[in-house]
Parts: C-alpha cells; sequence; structure tokens
C-alpha cells in the first residue's frame, strides 16, 4: 500500500514536471508518431510523457506518461475556442492565457491535471471544474475574457491499468526525483 501511494506521488509530481517543461513551458515539438500532429515530449530516469494534439482553433489532444516503457497515465482533452472568437490573433492571446495557468495554482499540493480551480489576471479569468482523482477524473476547464467564455476543453483521464506491475518497486521509487519529504 505504502508503494502504491508512493506511485501516485511519484506520477503526479513527474506530470507536472513534464508539463511545464513541453506546452505550458514552450517546449520544442518533436517529430510526431503521427501524421497532422503536433507533438512535444520530456524524459526523466525511467519516466516519459508525451503530448501529442492535432488542429488549432479546436483541437483534440493526449497526453501520456510511462513509467519503465508502460504507459501509467493517461489525460484526454479536447474542445478550443468559441465560435464567436475564431481569430488566430486572439487565440495566440488566449493560449499564452492557457500556459500561464498550466504553470500555476496548487500543482505542487493537491492534483490537478490542468490548470487551478481558478485564475484571474486582468480582463483573464480561468474556471477548472474537476471530480476525481489521479487514478480516475474528469473535469472541464473554461477561459473567460471580459465575461464572455472564449475557450474551453473537456477532458478524462486516470491510470491506464488497474494495478500497475513494478518489479522491484522500491528501488525504482527512489530514482523517480521525489524531493525527499515526500518519500
Amino acid at each position: 500500500m505504502d508503494n502504491e501511494l508512493r506511485l501516485t506521488d511519484c506520477v503526479e509530481w513527474f506530470s507536472r514536471r513534464a508539463s511545464k517543461a513541453t506546452y505550458a513551458g514552450d517546449g520544442s515539438e518533436v517529430k510526431p508518431w503521427r501524421s497532422g500532429f503536433k507533438e512535444l515530449e520530456y524524459s526523466e530516469n525511467d519516466w516519459y510523457y508525451r503530448d501529442s494534439y492535432s488542429g488549432y482553433l479546436r483541437s483534440r489532444e493526449q497526453e501520456v506518461v510511462w513509467y519503465n516503457d508502460a504507459p501509467t497515465w493517461t489525460c484526454l482533452y479536447g474542445g478550443g475556442m468559441a465560435e464567436n472568437n475564431i481569430n488566430n490573433e486572439f487565440a495566440r492571446k488566449t493560449f499564452s492565457c492557457l500556459k500561464v495557468v498550466l504553470s500555476s495554482g496548487e500543482k505542487g499540493t493537491t492534483f490537478q491535471p490542468r490548470g487551478p480551480k481558478e485564475l484571474a489576471k486582468g480582463n483573464w479569468r480561468y474556471k477548472c471544474e474537476l471530480e476525481g482523482s489521479l487514478a480516475k477524473f474528469s473535469g472541464h476547464e473554461s477561459i473567460i475574457y471580459n465575461s464572455t467564455i472564449v475557450f474551453t476543453h473537456d477532458f478524462i483521464g486516470g491510470y491506464n491499468t488497474r494495478r500497475l506491475a513494478m518489479p522491484q518497486r522500491a528501488y525504482r521509487l527512489r530514482r523517480c526525483g521525489l524531493p525527499q519529504r515526500l518519500r
């Protein structure tokens, strides 16, 4: 039981680092595995993350965390700009807001697959409704500009397996990079 709790801590810790190093942190795109997609990746020790999406103003996306070459956790999401805001320049500003949001909030203390519950900055406001835990979750996020919803995403995700088979679990967990206070 203790090892599974620690595994949860590792997945959460690694997914936060990966998110900040890729889309939220303006990470570099890599060669996509699928035609028509844009992809970003991050790896550390036995952990690997890939963010894969297609579309721009409206998109469908997938984030996957692998541990020891096994897909371990996934977040799927889709949506995009509201129909009345299909404008590339305004979309760039909205996506800049989204990148700030994805790097903000309580990610260090609570499970947060996207952004915080709420964040406001100037005329921009972000809201996220989340149900569930790292193991199984769903939610909805929206960006509001001057009291008008301009962007939405629905998302679902969780562990890819019912029980993660992890030989040498304690050894591997020590290498996940968790700060000593979380071990």
